[in-house]
């Protein structure tokens, strides 16, 4: 029986600041500092380096999910995000968790480069994505064992 792996989405398989940089100036000066709530930025962002072969590659040996927090003062963050996992990795199309209650999810670990939104309450094991032991993909798929 495979293990059950959650990833997030912005900061470990999505580079936010793709986003930031693709806004117009005036989006910038009005959302500035709480990019997150501008409409459609979650579809301008690009794969943040090495994710989506990661994601191919834990996709062949785990149980393996999308677990992000969408934008709450965003209504455009829900559809955002499921297009650009259709675009980008379809086969996760039917596997994208969208919750700001990630500790409510059942499994063996959760890849997060944040601790928010139940991140470290999580009962599996916490693999902060961006840290010290954990700085890019490289290392987590040496840690994993999928190379």
């Amino acid at each position: 029986m495979k293990k059950i792996v959650y990833v997030d989405m912005d900061g470990v398989i999505v580079d936010f600041q793709s986003g930031i940089d693709a806004l117009s100036m005036a989006q910038r000066l009005d959302f500035k500092d709480k990019y997150q709530r501008c409409p459609g930025i979650f579809s301008l962002m690009k794969p943040y380096p090495g994710s989506i072969e990661a994601m191919k590659k834990m996709f062949d040996v785990y149980d393996l999910y999308i677990l992000s927090s969408p934008g709450w003062y965003n209504s455009t963050a829900w559809s955002d995000k499921h297009a650009w996992v259709v675009k980008y990795l379809p086969f996760m199309e039917r596997r994208l968790i969208l919750s700001s209650q990630k500790h409510l999810n059942m499994g063996d670990y959760l890849i997060d480069d944040r601790t928010a939104n139940g991140a470290v309450e999580f009962k599996g094991e916490f693999v902060h994505f961006g840290t010290k032991e954990f700085p890019h993909w490289d290392g987590v798929l040496s840690y994993f064992g999928v190379n």
